[in-house]
């Protein structure tokens, strides 16, 4: 089981994890976005003010946040939260912290669904830095790994890392990619447009955050 915080957040406006890592546990990273009142009973935690997030050489332009889900409690290996009541429609962006073992995904100023995924082994490990969704595959199987099947997949590389729909448990890795629950992928499948951008990063330390 994973320990959800609702203030320590996915650059902390997220929730976090102390998540199994394939190796080791890892600690989530202290939150540079502070939240003044948490109502734990609501399902969205609206921030005073849009924040503006920064990565650094990771991403040329802030995004800005003005609410995320409110996930109290515990988050299982395989759950997810999707939540889009109320939010706006437009595009959307990814933020994926390898550290956390988190993937969430934003539609504008407002995140909408998170999740626990997998990433990469030490001998292939998952790139960090800024992408785009280059091509999607409702159905696709690797061609590389025994013909696996690999629902729901919007390929970020062009050697094929890619984020898509797997069996999420403790102490699983994938060849590079990022996988997650299949419901969950098929939920984000139908939200992503070709050109949306997935920032992976390895520790919400590599954020900081401006009213």
């Amino acid at each position: 089981m994973i320990l959800s915080r609702a203030i320590a957040a996915l650059l902390a406006i997220a929730p976090a994890f102390a998540a199994g890592s394939l190796s080791a546990c890892h600690e989530s990273a202290a939150a540079p976005v502070a939240t003044e009142v948490v109502d734990p009973s609501g399902e969205r935690i609206e921030l005073t003010q849009a924040q503006a997030l920064t990565f650094g050489t990771v991403a040329s332009r802030a995004h800005y946040v003005k609410s995320l889900l409110n996930v109290p409690g515990r988050i299982n290996y395989g759950d997810y939260v999707w939540n889009e009541s109320g939010v706006p429609a437009g595009r959307i962006w990814i933020l994926v912290d390898l550290a956390a073992q988190t993937l969430s995904v934003f539609r504008g100023e407002h995140e909408i669904g998170t999740t626990v995924l997998l990433y990469g082994s030490d001998k292939t490990p998952t790139p960090l830095g800024r992408f785009t969704v280059l091509a999607k595959s409702k159905d696709h199987r690797s061609s590389s790994y025994n013909n696996a099947p690999m629902p729901y997949t919007l390929r970020l590389t062009g050697d094929g890392v890619s984020i898509h729909g797997s069996f999420v448990q403790p102490r699983a890795g994938t060849h590079g990619c990022l996988g997650v629950p299949v419901e969950f992928a098929k939920r984000l499948f139908a939200e992503a447009r070709i050109g949306d951008e997935v920032l992976i990063i390895r520790d919400t330390s590599s954020g900081k955050a401006s009213a």
